[in-house]
């Protein structure tokens, strides 16, 4: 594989890692490369417009310097831009939780995630299209959605990881309205959940291993719904899931689709890769296979 020559930057410049986005230059550079266009947004939801302009200089390699929201919202522009599939994207991992960069071996190293990029594997991904965006790692409704927005903002700024934690206590006694899901067109799920998540990989938010055989090259999802209700419930579902199978918990259900229709009896927060999005009473998720190209350590996936 040659080393690319011209290399895109879209950077969110509220996040930090290594010595920063100087650093980030400075490893660039080091690299000898021909052309660097650089851009920097203050916010996530910023990230597409400068996404496309990137995009449409035909970059040998785009860098992603940001958290799980800023790589979602640029992928998401990847996958829907005409050619962005050809080209590769190297993920820096300067957020809270890093998911996504977590599940695909890429570290909380600055040096070497850029060394990944310009060095590693190019391998095709997938991703879930839930109401038309795409994500990488999953998508949640419920529970779920609920946590994470509380926990966005500068609650996350402040306790990194732990709002997660703290967030979710909050909501353990929240709403579990009736839900009633299909997969691939066949009815499946139909009774009252806490939780429907969608995943891509494996291991989603807090570190948790939700989907013990996900794998986000596959050509599938991973669906799961939780029926757990207050404190001594979730403590068993997440205990069965730490030390075993998350499948083997009594208050879990779970299957495999390309295409998952939920229905709930009222409207809950869904989120897309920690991100929180508006109160829905539906969703439709679908996988798109070998949407993007991403950066990875020479070794298998999972």
């Amino acid at each position: 594989m040659r080393t690319p020559r011209k290399i895109a930057v879209v950077a969110h410049r509220r996040k930090t890692l290594g010595g920063g986005l100087d650093e980030l230059r400075r490893l660039i550079t080091d690299e000898g490369v021909d052309e660097l266009d650089w851009h920097e947004v203050p916010k996530s939801r910023k990230a597409p417009k400068q996404v496309r302009r990137a995009l449409a200089k035909e970059p040998d390699l785009l860098l992603v310097w940001g958290g799980d929201g800023m790589v979602q919202r640029s992928l998401d522009t990847v996958a829907r831009t005409k050619g962005g599939a050809k080209v590769p994207v190297g993920i820096i991992p300067a957020g809270t939780a890093n998911l996504l960069a977590t599940n695909l071996g890429v570290p909380h190293d600055l040096a070497e995630a850029v060394r990944i990029a310009f060095h590693g594997e190019r391998h095709k991904l997938d991703l879930g299209v839930l109401n038309g965006e795409h994500f990488a790692v999953m998508a949640g409704i419920g529970f779920d959605g609920a946590m994470i927005q509380d926990a966005d903002g500068k609650l996350k700024d402040r306790l990194g990881k732990l709002s997660y934690v703290y967030t979710g206590m909050r909501h353990l006694n929240g709403e579990a309205p009736k839900a009633t899901i299909k997969v691939d067109g066949t009815p499946w799920f139909s009774d009252d959940a806490s939780c429907v998540l969608v995943g891509n990989v494996s291991t989603v938010t807090g570190g948790i291993k939700a989907f013990d055989d996900a794998k986000p090259d596959d050509g599938w999802l991973d669906v799961g719904v939780a029926t757990a209700r207050g404190v001594t419930q979730w403590a068993r579902t997440m205990g069965r899931m730490a030390v075993g199978r998350s499948e083997d918990s009594p208050f879990v259900h779970m299957t495999r689709a390309r295409r998952i229709d939920v229905k709930l009896k009222k409207p809950l927060m869904y989120e897309l890769d920690g991100g929180a999005r508006e109160a829905v009473k539906k969703i439709r998720v679908e996988v798109a296979p070998a949407a993007v190209k991403v950066c990875v350590p020479h070794q298998p996936i999972g």
